[in-house]
């Protein structure tokens, strides 16, 4: 049976609507209809994933193959674990090949082949309790984090600039020689800093823009490869 058809004669999609009621603010709307409307959410569900998430870090690495079989990884911030799910599968964790720890300090539902710490990656001693869960140092620092919104772009900007600029501090001091840190990180100017750090640290640094990250987002992906090691 054909769905519904324009006037122009062209199928249309049928969308969700959501009523603003008493108790939904019109942004709670907005964010609920495109999570209903959104491809990748359903995918999600039906492929067994806890994020839409997940498609941007396999198209990543589907193009530039650095989760290697075999490979240590850390993922920041990791919850609800669908960064961790992608890892795992391909580093060979769940058949015991590589390693991957999942940091956050939220709980998280067991992943097989993760290891969960539930640790503040910005604790003082959270580099060393990681190394000695690791047996050593890690290959590879994944960070999809995002500080909680306020609402207020420039505010949001400089927040997620912030916490980025942690995790790339972070990864300096438990990555191997040759390792890679993948972060999200928001357009808006004031990535100098983040990306003076990484050029000094790291033989490679680019920007990504995955498909699967929506068209009307300022999110990108910065991409660091061959950290030169700590001086």
């Amino acid at each position: 049976m054909k769905g519904p058809r324009s006037s122009s004669g062209g199928e249309r999609e049928l969308k969700t609507r959501v009523k603003t009621g008493k108790s939904r603010s019109l942004s709670s709307k907005l964010w609920l209809e495109r999570q209903l409307n959104d491809p990748y959410v359903a995918r999600a569900k039906r492929e067994g994933y806890r994020s839409r998430a997940v498609y941007k870090l396999t198209e990543i690495d589907d193009k530039y193959r650095f989760l290697k079989p075999g490979a240590r990884v850390v993922d920041l911030g990791a919850a609800p674990g669908g960064w961790s799910q992608i890892a795992a599968r391909r580093v060979g964790a769940t058949e015991g090949k590589g390693r991957v720890i999942a940091i956050d300090i939220l709980e998280m539902d067991a992943i097989p082949g993760v290891d969960s710490l539930l640790l503040d990656f910005l604790d003082p001693d959270a580099p060393d309790i990681l190394k000695e869960k690791l047996g050593g140092k890690a290959d590879i620092v994944l960070s999809d984090m995002a500080a909680n919104a306020t609402g207020h772009r420039k505010t949001d900007h400089l927040k997620i600039m912030g916490l980025v600029e942690a995790a790339a501090e972070f990864a300096t001091e438990i990555l191997n020689p040759g390792g890679v840190f993948l972060a999200k990180v928001l357009q808006g100017g004031t990535e100098g800093e983040l990306l003076s750090l990484l050029k000094r640290s790291f033989s490679s640094v680019k920007h990504i823009k995955p498909a699967a990250s929506r068209a009307d987002s300022a999110e990108l992906y910065v991409f660091a490869t061959g950290f030169r090691g700590q001086n």
